[in-house]
């Protein structure tokens, strides 16, 4: 026993050791961290075998059970931590048109896999691999979906919120089938609904306690965020517990956990002390993918390939036309379907629940993992490319007539307060523009979106109302989808020496272009009194001149200061006692 332990804990530092150095090669060339990650768990795991060359050992992590072990662990946390950001009340605002693209996106899926792939798992009584492969294939990554829009800063947007919407409904599809899952070889009616009974009875008592116990614990133990973090992971693998005890699997029970305490007032603070081990253990999970790689056959590989192609088309094939006719545009019903072009963690839980209860056997398994890593690197790069993708898409289908008119306003979709004062750029111009805003004109702040590359600044704007969003300006193009159309002033607020990749001359003809339907006044930045000339023959309202403005603002002081003898005059305030009658007033003073 002590033997393991110690063999478990070398494998776990191993992994993370491996994971940081590929991770660090992969940013170094620019790739996703978690291509470094699938890359360790492949060189340090059992398909390198021991020996190389018949004598250097490569394959360093060769306990099944280790790997198995890690991955459990990492698995159960990270829908734990999917749990923390499933917002009920956000669920619940999404309406109709939501509801239904969730319902379409997944049945549809499902039909579409089942006739796709029918000629290689034939259906048969009691072979449930068509259906396995069906589900699997129709759930996307919410961790690796999220991470990267996350990463992107497009969560808020048009096609991130329609991404989130779905990404919540496929979580509740899978954990419908969990629940009905222990019976499909006996699919009896009185089975199917005990299953589901126990399920609604775990999320009952799970939100009874969460609300009336577990608050009272939280806020008792809010002074002590280590007494926090300990209390919300006990509470997880408590319900992971209780729902194998009901023959439920642990995996629902960690996913019911976090949906619990993400329920109650003090979720956000869990999910804020929780995301310090989040990435821990997201890096254990595709290190254990990694170690899980088969070498696959050549028919198997191709198969996964094909899934793949097969996820990435179904996926914009049936979000993009939904999500367009419900009005919300084509170029959001792509970029959603884009987004969720990949294979869920979920999925794996079902397979591997499929395998215990001789569902499926480990060949499909292993298919189905290579298709979700292979997807999931892929998708690394077509979320980061969505706009682009998504626009040359538009393209080609403009020329079979098929083309989105005048995309729909951000604020028509989303139905939020209409963001009319854009600023671009967030430096010393801009945050003196806030504070005087602030000081004077505090109604304006909810009118008000800031273009900005670096987020360090996001709360704090944020907190006074002012929406933020990451742009390049280098690329307007990826301007469109943050409601800059809307606009009625658009403030460039960075000089061309400071731009990068582009200057004002060229930002203002973008802005003209994207603009083109409702010409809001565009103000410029730039340090050139003849390029300000330039810029205002082109179109733009009004141009700064940073250091005109401060020398004019210099000469003001300097003014109010030499009297017509040359003397200076020199402004001190007196702190005389206040008087109930009168009021303080300056002295001056002159000297020579």
């Amino acid at each position: 026993m002590e033997h393991h332990s110690l063999t478990l804990l070398v494998d776990i530092a191993l992994s993370i050791i491996f994971a940081t150095f590929f991770a660090i090669i992969a940013k170094a060339l620019k790739q996703p961290l978690v291509l470094g990650y699938v890359i360790a768990g492949l060189i340090i795991g059992p398909l390198f075998g021991p020996y190389v060359g018949g004598k250097l050992t490569i394959g360093y992590v060769k306990s099944e059970e280790s790997i198995e072990l890690i991955s459990e662990i990492g698995l159960i946390l990270l829908l734990f931590i999917i749990g923390l950001e499933i917002d009920l009340k956000e669920l619940a605002r999404m309406g109709r048109s939501m509801f239904a693209l969730g319902v379409l996106q997944f049945f549809l899926g499902v039909a579409a896999a089942w006739f796709a792939f029918r000629t290689f798992f034939p259906p048969a009584p009691g072979n449930f691999d068509l259906l396995y492969f069906a589900i699997a294939l129709s759930l996307s990554s919410t961790m690796i979906v999220v991470k990267l829009l996350h990463d992107k800063f497009e969560i808020s947007t048009v096609a991130g919120r329609l991404t989130i919407g779905v990404l919540v409904l496929q979580d509740i599809w899978a954990i419908l089938f969990m629940g009905i899952q222990p019976d499909l070889q006996d699919p009896q009616i009185l089975n199917v609904l005990g299953s589901l009974v126990k399920g609604i009875a775990l999320v009952a008592v799970a939100f009874v306690v969460s609300r009336y116990i577990l608050s009272r614990i939280f806020l008792f133990a809010a002074s002590k965020p280590e007494l926090v973090l300990i209390t919300s992971i006990a509470w997880c693998f408590f319900l992971c517990g209780v729902a194998e005890k009901l023959q439920l699997s642990k995996e629902m029970g960690a996913l019911i956990a976090g949906v619990s305490i993400a329920a109650f007032p003090y979720g956000a603070d869990v999910i804020s002390k929780l995301s310090g081990i989040r990435d821990f253990f997201i890096t254990l999970f595709f290190v254990a993918l990694g170690m899980k790689i088969q070498a696959p056959s050549a028919s198997d590989l191709g198969l996964a390939f094909l899934a793949v192609g097969f996820v990435l088309v179904s996926r914009v094939l049936i979000i993009a036309p939904t999500v367009f006719f419900s009005g919300k545009g084509l170029r959001a019903g792509i970029v959603a379907g884009l987004n969720l072009a990949q294979i869920s963690e979920f999925s794996l839980v079902i397979l591997a629940l499929g395998v215990q209860k001789e569902h499926i056997g480990k060949d499909l398994q292993a298919i189905v993992l290579t298709s979700m890593i292979i997807a999931s690197i892929i998708s690394t790069y077509v979320i980061l490319f969505n706009d682009t993708i998504a626009r040359g898409i538009i393209s080609f289908l403009s020329i079979f007539g098929v083309k989105e008119n005048k995309e729909p306003l951000e604020s028509q979709v989303t139905g939020e307060t209409k963001r009319d004062i854009v600023v671009l750029g967030y430096f010393r111009i801009a945050q003196g523009l806030i504070d005087g805003i602030e000081d004077d004109k505090p109604s304006w702040l909810k009118r008000m979106l800031v273009v900005d590359f670096n987020p360090i600044y996001r709360q704090t704007l944020e907190s006074k109302g002012i929406r933020w969003a990451y742009g390049d300006l280098a690329n307007p193009e990826s301007l469109h989808h943050l409601g800059i159309e809307e606009a009625r002033y658009i403030v460039c607020t960075v000089s061309d020496m400071i731009l990068k990749g582009t200057t004002n001359r060229r930002l203002l003809e973008s802005l003209k272009s994207i603009c083109r339907h409702h010409q809001p006044k565009i103000i410029l930045t730039t340090d050139d009194p003849k390029e300000a000339e330039v810029l205002r023959n082109n179109g733009a309202a009004h141009v700064i001149v940073p250091g005109k403005i401060s020398g004019l603002s210099l000469f003001t002081e300097l003014s109010g200061m030499v009297d017509v003898n040359g003397s200076v005059t020199i402004v001190k305030s007196t702190k005389a006692k206040p008087k109930k009658t009168t009021s303080n007033k300056k002295k001056v003073k002159k000297t020579k």
